[in-house]
């Protein structure tokens, strides 16, 4: 796949979104990301797409601030001159008792989660429509791709997750004529939170069919598939090593 003079924004590009943005420059194409308060590792990920001889650029984004999601896509437009690939990653994903709940922890997840993929997704496709197409991959997660929330403690962030898939396949359908495919990743295990112990991470593996976490390659492997298809959109992919069948 040759994306050579292709533009990508890859939104919470951290850890998985470094690998995904690494992928994306060594396939030709230049890379923008976001972050909050990352700068350190926002700089790095841009070292690594120049390293690669492309074109890179880290924007800081407030995305909870819906001025601050359109700012940032006309930005990375701005400075590259186009946009061809919007990545949704950021997330807030944290655990909160029932009894714990109140709006502002609904709101924290709600609004980057859900409401900044669309708002997100709402600026780029003016850009989009400018060259005759694009692609917008959104993140939602495993769980609510299988139907089913199985973790207590995580209603806003399971909701968010149900409501990024509901849009990816309103997006599809609204953006088909302009030739903008709208598709979305359901992750599994594939990096273990900073905090998990030797014996949580082998919990998951022995529940996951494969054996083993699967590591930010692999979801850079599923975004660069639906990038190269002209005809999936829609489509919400798991990408659990089995989890769900287990």
């Amino acid at each position: 796949m040759d994306l050579t003079n292709k533009v990508a924004l890859i939104t919470g590009a951290k850890r998985i979104g470094a690998a995904v943005a690494t992928a994306l420059a060594k396939h030709g194409a230049d890379v923008a990301v976001t972050y909050a308060r990352s700068k350190t590792e926002a700089d790095a990920v841009v070292a690594d797409v120049k390293a690669a001889g492309r074109r890179g650029a880290a924007f800081q984004a407030d995305l909870t601030r819906p001025d601050s999601c359109a700012a940032v896509i006309n930005q990375t437009a701005g400075a590259f001159g186009r946009l061809d690939i919007l990545i949704l990653m950021a997330s807030v994903y944290e655990a909160v008792p029932f009894d714990s709940l109140n709006l502002a922890a609904w709101d924290r997840t709600i609004n980057v989660d859900l409401r900044s993929t669309f708002l997100c997704a709402l600026a780029a496709v003016p850009h989009m429509r400018k060259q005759g197409g694009g692609r917008i991959i959104t993140f939602s997660d495993w769980l609510p791709r299988s139907g089913r929330p199985r973790y207590q403690g995580f209603l806003p962030y399971y909701v968010a997750k149900g409501g990024v898939m509901a849009l990816t396949e309103a997006l599809a359908l609204e953006l088909a004529p302009d030739d903008i495919l709208v598709n979305a990743i359901a992750p599994g295990p594939i990096l273990a939170p900073p905090a998990t112990t030797a014996e949580e991470h082998r919990k998951v593996a022995d529940a996951t069919p494969l054996g083993r976490w699967g590591g930010g390659a692999e979801i850079a492997k599923a975004i660069l598939a639906f990038i190269d298809s002209d005809f999936i959109t829609g489509e919400t992919l798991r990408v659990d090593g089995g989890r769900h069948v287990k």
